[in-house]
């Protein structure tokens, strides 16, 4: 029996620089921030393709390649180094024959067309590398097949309220797409599109050519490509059930770890679809008489002597006697020291806290003053490699920038909405 898996090539779209993730994509790329404690956010999509049994795979960089890169490896974790498969990293370089920096979603892989033809494969599944969820792509392939269609989307309910963040389809009782909306303040529908498409190949090719053509057109699948075949080829829908989020904003970020958290029984337990990631051999995580902790998250190799409530720890994470963490995320190899408070934050890795500090401090909200669209929930952020000195209490929806140094604080008290940025 044929697999019809093996007819597939996916296109990871993992290139996005992820601005309104502030501080957190300022040194690598969307797809390779860390998520639920010891996984990158790609690591859900290469774990859906293989568990879906598709191991011919192409990842698209672009901003900020080197951490995912140096995470992804030779696709070992994910057995795409194994004899049958297939992975390429494919990074936008400048040509003389017109190849620039992508411009778009649908400018990505158009830019990689020559790759895309060599490649054995009647059908392209194009995906994003940023967004959470388990799914089988193999119940999508079938159901594409029935349908005979050009292209398939995968689509999901979304609740009214945030339906204007997505590309909203709606369907004919066939399950045939009559209309895409990108983010629209009126949707005619509650499926939102998750950024799936499966193409037949010839499909891709020609929509692909004809945009890159059109001088108006933002080359982008969700506002140009996908809206433009709906009105000429035949587009179905196909639903899917379960969890997906688009960590799109910082606030969303904190929400879906939380998720993780809380979710019974987790999507990190399946182990009929294991979430893969590269594991760097941590020893086990050391709880001390000293410690208590409640309903966290905690990754290998931490030593926990303080108290840690309802938050996400990376692996190496140390929390130091009398320090508390409370609804944070801690990234790898963060210390936060002796009798410091960390609450309602997300520290990136590598972060020192030195003792007697207090970050995330009172009951002023005030939005961040430097970016106030994207930092009003209250969080504080601090980025990678931050150094914070002893006795420094810093407010809410405030914004340490990576590498900031002992002598970057202008004064021991750092008022909600504040940026301290490095010298």
């Amino acid at each position: 029996m044929v697999n019809l898996a093996d007819s597939v090539l996916a296109i990871i779209l993992a290139g996005g620089r992820g601005e309104r993730l502030s501080v957190l994509t300022e040194q690598r790329a969307k797809p390779a921030v860390p998520f639920a404690g010891k996984y990158r956010m790609i690591d859900f999509t290469l774990s859906n393709c293989v568990n879906s049994g598709i191991f011919n795979v192409a990842i698209l960089t672009q901003y900020q390649p080197l951490s995912l890169i140096e995470h992804i490896g030779a696709g070992t974790s994910w057995d795409l180094d194994r004899t049958g498969s297939a992975m390429r990293v494919l990074q936008a370089h400048l040509t003389r024959n017109g190849h620039d920096w992508y411009k778009g979603t649908a400018d990505s892989v158009y830019q990689n067309l020559e790759y895309i033809k060599q490649q054995d494969a009647e059908l392209v599944l194009i995906i994003s590398g940023d967004h959470i969820y388990s799914m089988d792509y193999s119940k999508m392939l079938k159901f594409h097949q029935q349908a005979q269609a050009d292209v398939t989307l995968a689509v999901t309910r979304f609740p009214e309220a945030e339906l204007e963040q997505f590309g909203i389809v709606t369907i004919d009782e066939a399950g045939r797409v009559t209309c895409f909306q990108e983010k629209v303040k009126e949707p005619k529908s509650n499926l939102v599109s998750m950024g799936v498409y499966l193409f037949k190949k010839d499909i891709l090719q020609q929509s692909l050519e004809e945009d890159a053509q059109i001088m108006t057109s933002k080359h982008d699948f969700g506002e140009d490509v996908i809206p433009s075949i709906v009105r000429k080829g035949k587009v179905f829908a196909y639903k899917f059930v379960g969890y997906w989020r688009d960590v799109g904003t910082i606030q969303m970020y904190w929400q879906v770890n939380r998720d993780f958290l809380e979710m019974s029984p987790s999507p990190l337990s399946d182990a009929d679809w294991p979430i893969h990631t590269k594991e760097d051999g941590r020893p086990p995580t050391i709880v001390s008489e000293t410690a208590k902790v409640i309903d966290s998250l905690i990754s290998d190799g931490c030593i926990i002597e303080g108290w840690v409530e309802h938050s996400v720890l990376s692996p190496g994470v140390i929390v130091s006697e009398g320090a508390v963490v409370k609804d944070s995320i801690i990234m790898s190899d963060t210390i936060i020291g002796s009798y410091s408070v960390v609450d309602y934050c997300i520290l990136d890795k590598e972060v020192v806290v030195e003792a007697g500090c207090h970050v995330g401090l009172g009951e002023d909200f005030r939005p961040n003053r430097e970016e106030t669209q994207l930092l009003d929930t209250g969080i504080t952020i601090i980025g990678k490699k931050a150094r914070i000195p002893p006795g420094i209490n810093i407010g809410r929806n405030c914004i340490i920038c990576c590498g900031v140094a002992d002598d970057d604080f202008p004064s021991p008290e750092i008022q909600s909405g504040e940026t301290i940025h490095a010298k």
